[in-house]
């Protein structure tokens, strides 16, 4: 709906502009004002909505400034073809918008000195700063948000007073608004010089860094959580949020893009984001003997060169995936996997990781996924969708949205005895190919439209009062949520890095409420409803626990499913065969397997209707055991173990290279910034991008954020 509404938009305003002309030439007074008001309103929407649209105008050479300025020069004509070319009122036009655009190029230097000068070399959360390094609050974000369009937008006063004068034959009309434009226009660059001089950050990146280095030597983090990635992988950094505040060690989360910060979850871990290969390797990092990597990418290298901490891959989701055995995890001291099924893949995929690198140390993140107790007998059985991605190539068996995902919504939505449907794709789906984008849209159509169906039946009957309790509590809930979030909106990078320490007990109330929104969620719903459910809430692990059954591909969401102990299937999209695909996919060895068609589905809306008569409940809890581990110890106090002994093994390390240090004598003295922890070094090469990063491994499938 959105995006037609922004080309209609655009299409308005780029047929105002020939409309424009033809006002001009007529002449028409009438019909210029009618065509400029249309143009001005369909500029500020699409720039108000964030319209791509706008970016496609600037790449044909009508750009936003070219717009205006076009805008103009036809007001000019169409006062030279109503005969005013030598009246005060043409002249007073011609020197107004000569005048204007002077103003704009001072106004433009001026926004980019302002944001240059309070671009940190280094972004924080809940890291003392404001105690070490002086960060004047920020400008007010009206003045340089958009600044473009609103220097531009205040022609509208000289404008509209020029078509006035001229439609009442004075010129008094016409300079008041020519005054009141540049008086606007002359009052924004002085606002913006004044913010220059009084509001700059401190321009020497070196003070900057000296104070997170003294603060890293008074915290002396043990554990580190590596992170780099595009603003769309912000969920394989969340998922290791929780873990990392449940940590006995003192745990720091470092990032290597500015974005990453505004898609990264609240939590109470100190963040430090540096997008500078030199000022990440030249940083105090000396304390930390550990350090976790979430994913494979090119910039993890300026972290692992670092040899007085032990890395550890521990990744974004298990699977059966080739991402899963990445040649690259190698390079790692150590690779952590769940159970004894990410042990076993490695040795079956051959690509140099040795068993002795391997430990096992559960999924600390499913421990809100709770066990299966059947379906109580007051409710229908709810069925989960949740397909991957259609991944960086077209093999089809990447996903199943493409071949089977109609057959399967089809075949569910129309089960008898019913069952509800829950669909919930993966956030990348459609995001690179075209023909999963319009899959998705026909199966949400598929939904919406048994949704509406069901809702018109009155066989399915709405508890009104229930409900609308429900969501009056989500009203009250997700008010609390802003008012405890309102605080942390802040000017600007600095000022959010200077104020950026989060307070514990509002966090915690936060955490609390998101558990009450949860639940006030789904009463606020028909429990036979069925739902499209995208975004970052629900999330996905929510659906798991209202969900009866899964129906999904191979993707770390099956990994994380089983956990659960309930029925799931998955489909066989690449049509190897209901053997050969168990043979391939460890997961699925415990799954209804389906073919495109879903005809199988059968099976496992039986396994949900009858528990006792399920036929793969004792493989599924097998199998989940060999996927994720066993129970006990808990899997956090698993992963806690792994980083106390591998911290351990660096401090021997470390002990060790300082004993030869010692005793090696004059030849190991030349190699000491090699081995030393407190080493600076200027790298040969650095990367230093905020937008982009050299991806090392596919994207691992995770169905939501």
């Amino acid at each position: 709906m959105d995006s037609a509404a922004e080309l209609a938009a655009a299409i308005l305003m780029m047929l105002g502009f020939p409309c424009l002309m033809l006002g001009a030439l007529l002449p028409s007074i009438p019909v210029f004002a009618s065509a400029a008001a249309v143009t001005y309103l369909a500029d500020h929407y699409l720039h108000r909505k964030g319209s791509y649209l706008i970016k496609r105008l600037s790449k044909v050479r009508a750009g936003l400034s070219i717009r205006f300025l076009i805008r103009q020069l036809l007001l000019v004509l169409l006062l030279a073809r109503l005969s005013l070319a030598d009246d005060l009122i043409y002249y007073g036009a011609t020197t107004c918008f000569i005048v204007f655009y002077a103003l704009q190029a001072p106004q433009g230097a001026l926004v980019t000195l302002i944001r240059t000068r309070r671009r940190m070399p280094v972004a924080t959360r809940n890291v003392d700063l404001a105690s070490r390094v002086r960060i004047p609050d920020a400008p007010p974000r009206m003045l340089l948000r958009r600044s473009a369009e609103k220097m531009l937008h205040l022609d509208l006063a000289a404008v509209a007073g020029i078509l006035v004068a001229a439609a009442m034959e004075s010129a008094v009309a016409a300079f008041a608004g020519i005054a009141v434009t540049l008086a606007l226009g002359l009052l924004y660059v002085l606002t913006l010089v004044f913010y220059a001089r009084v509001r700059r950050v401190s321009s020497d990146s070196g003070q900057i860094l000296a104070a997170i280095d003294g603060w890293l030597r008074e915290y002396r983090p043990e554990t580190v959580l590596y992170f780099s990635g595009s603003k769309d992988s912000a969920y394989q950094l969340n998922m290791w949020l929780e873990t990392m505040e449940q940590l006995d060690s003192r745990p720091l989360i470092v990032l290597r893009e500015r974005v990453m910060l505004e898609r990264m979850a609240p939590t109470t871990v100190p963040v430090i984001c540096v997008p500078g290969g030199v000022h990440l390797m030249n940083m105090d990092l000396s304390t930390v003997r550990v350090a976790l990597y979430a994913a494979n990418v090119g910039k993890n290298i300026h972290m692992l060169r670092v040899p007085t901490m032990k890395h550890v891959f521990i990744g974004h989701g298990d699977s059966d995936k080739l991402a899963s055995v990445n040649p690259f995890s190698k390079v790692y001291d150590e690779v952590w996997t769940a159970g004894r099924a990410g042990r076993d893949r490695y040795a079956i995929a051959d690509v140099g990781v040795r068993d002795d690198d391997i430990v096992e140390v559960g999924r600390p993140q499913l421990a809100p996924i709770q066990t299966w107790q059947g379906v109580p007998d007051d409710r229908m059985p709810t069925v989960l969708y949740a397909p991957t991605w259609e991944g960086w190539d077209d093999n089809p068996g990447n996903t199943s949205i493409l071949l089977a995902g109609e057959n399967i919504v089809r075949t569910l939505v129309k089960a008898d005895p019913p069952v509800r449907v829950l669909y919930k794709p993966h956030p990348f789906t459609g995001t690179r190919s075209a023909q999963a984008a319009a899959a998705h849209r026909r199966i949400t159509a598929l939904i919406e439209k048994a949704a509406a169906a069901r809702a018109a039946d009155p066989r399915f009957t709405a508890q009104a009062s229930a409900q609308a309790d429900a969501k009056a509590e989500l009203a009250r809930i997700e008010g609390r949520l802003a008012a405890l979030s309102g605080g942390t909106a802040k000017g600007d990078e600095a000022e959010a890095a200077r104020d950026g320490m989060v307070d514990v007990h509002k966090h915690q109330e936060a955490a609390r409420l998101r558990a009450d929104w949860n639940a006030a969620y789904w009463r606020s719903v028909p429990d036979w409803e069925h739902r499209v459910v995208t975004g970052a809430e629900p999330r996905l692990y929510d659906c798991f626990n209202v969900s009866d059954a899964m129906v999904s591909d191979i993707s770390s969401v099956v990994s994380d499913f089983i956990a659960s102990g309930k029925p799931y299937a998955v489909t066989d999209s690449a049509e190897l065969g209901a053997e050969e695909f168990r043979n391939q996919n460890t997961a699925v060895r415990a799954a209804v397997i389906l073919t495109n068609s879903a005809t199988e589905l059968d099976g496992l809306l039986a396994a949900v209707r009858n528990h006792a008569a399920d036929p793969l409940a004792e493989d599924r809890e097998e199998l989940r055991r060999y996927l994720l581990g066993p129970d006990e110890p808990k899997s956090i106090d698993q992963f806690n173990t792994a980083v106390a002994d591998l911290a351990r093994k660096a401090e021997t390390r470390n002990s060790g290279q300082e004993t030869r240090v010692t005793a090696g004598g004059p030849d190991v003295d030349m190699n000491l910034t090699e081995i030393l922890p407190d080493q600076r070094t200027s790298p040969v090469e650095e990367t230093d991008d905020d937008q982009r990063t050299a991806p090392v491994e596919e994207t691992d499938d995770v169905a939501a954020g």
